[in-house]
């Protein structure tokens, strides 16, 4: 799995907005942010520095939202650490791309979606699940 695949999958869940922020970091919402989305996970796209190259201090490729039973087991799975500035919201880490198959990827994403959606305000979820209003006719 790479960030290309992930971000073309991430795209294709329901009510997904995607914003570039805090340097090169990639931000999944569940609805935009403009009216009261939340975010579901995070892509880092930053280049490696050398002391992570080397081993020393690893930097996650992807954080994201886990249950706070699912963030227990999640954690002692190698490759998977609190998520840095969200582990109090039970947000994960991923070190490598190989943490998890792509099967797998998709599985804890989608729960990440599904958790954050159902967190959402009744009044953003009913937004975001309504039809889209009609468009009224112009006359000529």
């Amino acid at each position: 799995m790479d960030a290309e695949r992930l971000r073309a999958y991430l795209l294709k869940l329901p009510h997904v907005a995607e914003t570039m922020q805090w340097g090169a970091n990639l931000v999944f919402w569940v609805g935009d942010k403009t009216i009261g989305g939340k975010m579901f996970a995070l892509i880092n796209l930053d280049e490696p520095t050398d002391a992570e190259l080397s081993g020393r201090k690893p930097r996650p490729v992807l954080s994201y939202a886990a249950s706070p039973a699912r963030y227990s087991d999640l954690l002692e799975r190698e490759g998977l650490i609190p998520a840095p500035y969200l582990a109090r919201a039970h947000w994960i880490a991923a070190l490598h791309w190989d943490a998890f198959t792509p099967a797998e990827w998709h599985a804890e994403l989608l729960a990440a979606h599904a958790l954050v959606f159902a967190k959402l305000p009744p009044k953003t979820r009913k937004s975001l699940t309504a039809p889209a209003a009609k468009k009224p006719r112009r006359s000529a």
